[in-house]
């Protein structure tokens, strides 16, 4: 655990120094988002695989189905609705800022 977290904060830390462009001479970082995504998909793509690997979660694939969509129905409305109160509370300051 201790090794995750000082991975985390040195990357944190580099992330810093990029960013106030310190090492930006030094590291371009165009191509970052790429990578990024192409680990995310290949996390995915194993992840996918271990679950596929999984009796357990096979042979109870239908309860669980069940439960995982109306999880994931639950969230998307939270979401949804979390979202549209923010854009309401921003939209009421955009206004108040302008009729000052």
């Amino acid at each position: 655990m201790l090794k995750i977290v000082a991975i985390m904060l040195a990357g944190v830390c580099l992330g810093y120094l990029l960013r106030n462009g310190r090492l930006k001479n030094v590291v371009s970082l165009k191509w970052l988002p790429s990578i990024i995504t192409i680990l995310i998909w290949a996390l995915l793509f194993l992840l996918g695989i271990e679950v596929g690997n999984n009796p357990r979660i096979i042979s109870g694939m239908q309860s669980l189905g069940l439960e995982a969509a109306l999880l994931t129905l639950g969230g998307c409305a939270g979401s949804v609705a979390a979202a549209w109160m923010l854009w309401i509370l921003v939209s009421k300051h955009s206004n108040t800022d302008r009729a000052e």
